[in-house]
């Protein structure tokens, strides 16, 4: 009876609103139900825009954490009966923070909005929704059942003249008559949060249920106090600490007290350090900065009444990655004892990080010290910086794949600028607000995984190109291109570049067209770094096709063809062949490929014109004009590949010299983002009633992208001439 009449008096009640809503209750956002998973949909309803924002909405869009790293992002949605929709996925398990958005056009400020059915999930951010995706590698973040408990804490502030609140989680099992008070963790939040974002965005709760349950870390309470105040040492020594401790079974001892927190939160955890020395005997910074100098005299003071100091921090896209470095260097020159996580690769200044943050801190508190180091794949702490800006060609590639892109003065004056490119999920294409710098050019930085990328500036709706990259692309001249290199993707492996000594040589064939007055046409050639023009056995050759609004250009320009051959041809994959990219374009393409290019191609190269030898692929359009040859022709090529296929079996063709005459006919697509990906369903059908022999390959996860095309080149060409 004492314990219940002490914590009504202190105000401790039971928080159930703020427990995280669930994301299935925005009935806007709905799974994909197909054969790839954790791909979703948002539907806005045209009528619920101007009720949210008091605009009509020409620009509608869903922005969220859903570029690489966990960059917050833009989707912009097409109007589609009565709805405004956009698609993306999958989704790499996780949380995601989104809001819905409006602007009356490109040059005028967004207006964000949310589900008005949907419930505020968010306590600083009113009108963002989340959206958890299970999975593996998320298990750690997932729902415990007979999980702990979440309480509201309310207190006078001799601090702030008023009565505050902070949110308790105590453990499953939580015993309030203990023999042992339990130890206690303080979390402190970071400037324009809520403390509550420590279980709205952070998840704190099915962390700790997570590591309790599983007997990872000790059954401790959590204490999310507010720390928006510039009296910290104030606010919790003489506040905090003596309230919370009347109102749970916590211990007041030094030994099992903790203390962290994210940016502010950190540097007033980090300053208690100093100025309380001895209050809290294990410490955490989450992305956080020091002010105070430290002595030696301090570091010993600290080293003896401390246990664990730990310093994180995200990539160099975190606003404090340099802060956390100079942190680092200022400890290590007063001789304080501390332990660093080294910097995430993954994620910069978000919860992202902050989440892998706590759940390494809660393991380490209150235990017997082991492995100090940091986590597996984190990189050391070393200063970060860029080219001074408009120096040279960008974007800028570190050597952990962290992208920057800068603009040059010339959009000083604009109000929304923008990089639209293939970073998103699976190759979709999001827009990623840049930053205006204080010299009126606009900067991203972002870490992208490896492989091959085309993007472009989009300034207040117009698209530019980056003038200070010196790559082209023919069929869009807005586009520029780069390559993260790295083996850690498939598009990564065979995009980035070999030796040079181990390269194919790259050539422009020119051949004279059947398109109306036989206009001269190019194509690309690509050779084998040992090809021999002299060579007894004519070569194999492979005739690879572009896409509509595409030309010959695109396979190197974009889809990185080159890179892709000869990787493959370096690893022993594939067998000495010759590849020739050639533009189908406005012709009657079964005439083109037997008339023209393949005429040129066997009078210029030593290339075979055996059908057993040959092999014929396209994507989108160019799998149109690759199925036309199969048809009508059979026997020609002996090898097919449709990528984005569409079409059905012709009524007239010969389906058994088809099947003669092929020895491999394999279909690729993306998935239900793909828009050819019901076309290539029907094709399948009609080859599978037809009698056609041919193998489906498995869906690639992406839309009608060159992520999807390059895997399937990848896929395809070791299957090429191999008997």
């Amino acid at each position: 009876m004492v314990a219940m009449a002490t914590a009504a008096a202190l105000g401790v009640s039971a928080l159930l609103a703020a427990q995280p809503a669930a994301a299935a209750e925005d009935s806007w956002v709905a799974e994909i139900d197909n054969v790839v998973p954790d791909v979703y949909r948002f539907t806005v309803p045209t009528s619920a825009v101007q009720p949210a924002t008091g605009i009509a909405g020409s620009v509608v869009a869903v922005e969220g954490n859903f570029a690489p790293g966990k960059t917050w992002t833009t989707l912009n949605m097409g109007a589609s009966g009565g709805n405004w929709t956009s698609t993306i996925g999958p989704l790499e398990p996780g949380l995601y923070y989104y809001q819905y958005t409006a602007r009356p056009s490109w040059g005028e400020d967004a207006i964000a909005f949310r589900n008005p059915a949907s419930p505020q999930e968010v306590t600083s951010k009113p009108t963002w929704n989340t959206l958890f995706v299970d999975g593996p590698g998320a298990e750690w973040l997932a729902d415990v059942p007979a999980g702990g408990s979440l309480e509201e804490l309310s207190y006078d502030s001799s601090v702030a003249g008023a009565e505050r609140s902070a949110l308790v989680w105590t453990p499953p099992g939580y015993d309030e008559n203990r023999a042992t008070p339990y130890p206690v963790l303080y979390l402190l939040q970071d400037e324009g949060q809520s403390y509550r974002e420590w279980v709205e965005l952070g998840r704190l709760k099915q962390i700790l249920d997570n590591l309790t349950v599983g007997g990872d870390a000790e059954p401790m309470v959590v204490v999310m106090g507010d720390g928006d105040t510039d009296e910290i040492r104030g606010e919790v020594v003489k506040n905090l600490l003596p309230a919370a401790e009347q109102a749970f079974n916590i211990s007041s001892d030094a030994e099992d007290r903790a203390i962290a927190g994210i940016g502010r939160g950190a540097s007033q955890a980090l300053s208690l350090l100093v100025s309380a020395t001895g209050e809290f005997s294990n410490v955490g910074s989450f992305s956080g900065d020091l002010e105070q100098n430290v002595g030696k005299g301090k570091a010993r003071q600290i080293n003896d009444a401390t246990d664990l100091i730990r310093l994180y921090v995200g990539n160099v896209t975190d606003p404090n990655y340099n802060p956390t470095v100079a942190l680092a260097d200022k400890f290590s020159r007063a001789g304080v004892e501390f332990q660093s996580d080294g910097s995430d690769p993954e994620t910069g200044g978000t919860w992202d990080t902050w989440q892998k943050s706590l759940h390494d801190f809660a393991q380490r508190v209150f235990q017997t010290p082991g492995d100090t180091g940091p986590s597996e794949g984190h990189l050391p702490l070393e200063p970060h910086s860029l080219p001074a800006p408009g120096t040279t060609p960008t974007p800028w590639i570190d050597e952990n794949g962290v992208v920057t892109f800068e603009t040059g003065t010339d959009f000083a004056d604009a109000n929304h600028v923008t990089v639209w490119g293939n970073f998103g999920p699976a190759g979709s294409w999001p827009r990623t607000p840049m930053t205006k710098q204080d010299d009126g050019r606009w900067r991203l930085t972002m870490p992208v995984e490896a492989g091959s990328y085309y993007y472009k500036f989009v300034v207040e709706g117009v698209d530019h190109k980056d003038g200070t990259n010196p790559t082209t692309v023919l069929s869009e001249p807005n586009w520029s291109t780069f390559q993260v290199p790295g083996d850690e993707t498939l598009r990564g492996e065979y995009t980035t570049p070999v030796a040079p000594e181990a390269r194919g040589d790259v050539e422009v064939m020119n051949y004279t067209s059947t398109a109306n007055g036989n206009p001269t046409r190019s194509a690309y050639v690509w050779t084998p770094p040992d090809y021999d023009a002299d060579r007894a056995e004519p070569y194999p050759v492979f005739y690879l096709q572009h896409g509509g609004g595409q030309t010959w250009t695109d396979w190197i320009e974009v889809g990185f063809a080159a890179q892709i051959l000869d990787n493959h041809y370096a690893k022993g994959n594939i067998v000495p062949m010759v590849v020739v990219m050639a533009n189908g374009n406005g012709v009657n393409f079964p005439n083109e490929i037997t008339q023209r290019i393949t005429v040129t191609a066997e009078a210029q190269y030593n290339v075979s014109s055996d059908g057993d030898n040959r092999a014929l692929a396209g994507l989108s359009m160019g799998s149109g004009h690759t199925l036309s040859t199969l048809w009508a022709h059979p026997g020609e090529f002996a090898y097919i590949g449709a990528m984005s296929a569409f079409g059905n079996v012709p009524a007239n063709a010969d389906v058994a010299a088809i099947n003669d005459g092929t020895k491999l006919l394999r279909v690729y697509s993306g998935d239900v983002q793909d828009f050819t990906y019901g076309a290539t369903l029907t094709l399948i059908s009609s080859m599978t009633n037809r009698g056609v022999e041919h193998e489906f390959a498995p869906i690639i996860p992406g839309p009608h992208s060159w992520d999807v095309w390059q895997k399937s080149l990848i896929d395809l060409l070791p299957r090429l001439f191999q008997g």
